[in-house]
């Protein structure tokens, strides 16, 4: 017998622009999603939370009360560009002042490009525990509007058991010198872990918004060969058709998908999702996946359960070779390089962080954003950010990013308030970067384009984007481990034009009732910009090259170091699992 669906069948799309309206209560419930019990972060009492459903042009307005008790809150909408809003993109300590227990915010922005996005929680890791949802908005103007009959949303994310509150203080603990996450308890499909039936009809059409909600673990997805997947979107930007049968959605990624039903309904079909934790871990030969879904495409209730999908070798569509759909020819030669070398290092005080060009990410007294308002002309200077990893970028601008991962796990790297053109993203250990000036040549005249992209192990990835949406704008790896590490950049984009805009007042009743200045450079100084007295410091990183754990004799010992705590972390996690979990799914080679 197949479990009922867990989906969410959209309505078409209103003819004209409406104002969406939400009251949202955010408060602890209690749920089970794969059998455990536990306290996740729900919305008006109900988890899991609500979709946002509008269409382009339609303004969002949503206010929120925490009601958490103990934890502040925050809402980022994530790949919402926040053209002319940049105040509402979310991340505290950014464009606003974290939401304490007891008080209320409203977020207002407009909808101005379709596709499939998600809201999370931007504020100390908080997501992971379950205040996230989606975010769908449909297009009047959909190009594949004529090949699809109805749409389907299927999220998918890890999940923990343990409170994001207890394992943080694991995660920045002066023990965990091989810098491990917390593995996931469990793999959940529209926030549930049984299996995820998709009803069917012969001869339909359906557009399936698969939506990563993770905190660490990327998800393979295949379905039966004789549902083959043709993607028309990434993280909100169309892409030319493109067949495939295997995904591999990082988190915080989007793909939209068409599966064509069958003439015939005498048989069920099945799916498969699977963890990646494996190369979100550490690039590693010996690859066991320990959380799985087996889902159906269910054309009838009566007809014979399928037999579980079996994957003998991942091989998952390679997401850099798409095309853009709109054409967009290949950026020029940039204005603006940004080169960010990302590895991981030990504090002063034994505690692990992430880095970027060996500094770690430390939150300001002044959101960034404020900062930008109110320092005149200085805001224009980087320094006046503090440690924030801040990069100015002038109006108008092409901006070229060039990410090194130095480590030997892929990691997902998201941008806010822009989709970025990929224009080179080669194998794993292929190294860094070679030259700058080597980069204008040989790519697509349509590059791919997409807001958040997976990084391979000890390799690089070059990006580009237009410098046309002035605000603070967030670079940062996608596991939220590593954001609570301080592995984010920040972009201070047109400077020029922020100078002198105003903050919301409810915006403001926050801050002062937290004692958080409004105004003023990194420390809240308002008489000397380039005075950053009582800035909160970084951690001091000792100069030892792009690995800083005092125990290491080298780079090259370091690594070693870390895969030997990676592959303990593994024997630990899989112990008992294996043998069950060789039934449904093979080794990857």
């Amino acid at each position: 017998m197949f479990r009922p669906a867990l989906l969410l069948f959209l309505s078409a799309p209103a003819s004209l622009a409406a104002t969406l309206s939400f009251d949202w209560s955010i408060g602890f419930v209690t749920a089970a999603p794969d059998g455990f019990s536990r306290q996740v972060i729900g919305i008006n009492g109900q988890w899991p939370c609500p979709v946002i459903d509008g269409t382009v042009g339609d303004t969002v307005t949503i206010n929120i009360t925490n009601n958490l008790g103990t934890e502040s809150t925050g809402l980022h909408f994530h790949g919402i560009n926040q053209n002319g809003s940049p105040i509402m993109d979310g991340p505290s300590g950014v464009t606003q002042c974290p939401v304490p227990p007891g008080a209320s915010f409203t977020y207002t922005f407009q909808l101005n490009n379709p596709g499939t996005f998600w809201y999370h929680s931007h504020n100390d890791g908080q997501y992971p525990d379950g205040l996230r949802g989606p975010l769908i908005v449909h297009d009047p103007n959909d190009p594949y509007a004529s090949q699809y009959d109805e749409e389907i949303i299927l999220t998918t994310s890890d999940w923990y058991h343990n409170s994001i509150t207890s394992l943080i203080p694991e995660v920045l603990n002066t023990s965990n010198t091989d810098f491990v996450p917390p593995i996931p308890d469990s793999l959940l499909l529209n926030d549930t872990s049984a299996p995820a039936n998709l009803s069917f009809e012969a001869g339909k059409n359906y557009l399936v918004r698969i939506i990563s909600m993770a905190a660490f673990a990327s998800t393979f997805i295949a379905f039966d060969p004789s549902h083959t997947m043709k993607i028309i979107e990434v993280d909100g930007s169309y892409t030319e058709p493109f067949e495939a049968s295997q995904i591999r959605v990082a988190p915080a990624q989007r793909y939209t998908v068409i599966l064509s039903a069958l003439s015939s309904t005498n048989a069920n079909f099945p799916f498969l999702a699977a963890l990646d934790i494996n190369r979100d871990f550490t690039d590693v030969a010996q690859s066991v996946f320990p959380h799985n879904i087996t889902g159906y495409i269910v054309y009838s209730e009566s007809n014979p359960a399928p037999a579980p999908l079996e994957i003998g070798e991942w091989q998952p569509a390679d997401d850099v070779t798409f095309q853009s759909l709109q054409g967009q020819s290949l950026l020029e030669e940039p204005d603006t390089n940004i080169v960010l070398n990302f590895t991981f290092g030990i504090d002063s005080a034994g505690v692990p962080r992430s880095l970027f060009n060996n500094n770690t990410y430390v939150t300001q007294k002044v959101p960034s954003l404020f900062t930008a308002f109110t320092a005149g002309e200085y805001n224009t200077n980087p320094i006046v950010y503090g440690d924030v990893n801040p990069f100015v970028v002038p109006s108008a601008a092409v901006v070229q990013i060039v990410l090194n991962n130095l480590d030997a796990a892929i990691h997902p790297f998201h941008l806010h308030g822009h989709q970025f053109q990929v224009l080179s993203r080669p194998p794993s250990n292929t190294g860094v970067f070679p030259d700058l000036s080597s980069i204008s040549g040989g790519f697509l005249g349509n590059p791919m384009q997409r807001d958040t992209i997976a990084v391979n192990a000890k390799s690089y990835v070059v990006l580009r984007f237009k410098a046309d949406n002035p605000g603070v704008w967030l670079f940062h790896c996608h596991i939220e481990w590593h954001v609570v590490m301080g592995l984010i950049a920040t972009i201070i984009e047109a400077p020029e034009e922020l100078r002198g805009l105003s903050i919301p007042e409810d915006h403001q009743a926050v801050c002062r009732s937290q004692n958080i200045p409004l105004a003023g450079n990194a420390a809240g100084n308002t008489q000397n910009f380039l005075d950053l007295s009582g800035a909160f410091e970084k951690p001091p990183v000792p100069d030892r090259g792009p690995v800083f754990d005092p125990g290491c004799a080298s780079v090259g010992s370091c690594d070693e170091t870390r895969k030997r705590g990676v592959k303990r972390r593994r024997r630990e996690m899989f112990a008992g699992e294996l043998d069950a979990e060789r039934t449904t799914i093979q080794e990857h080679r």
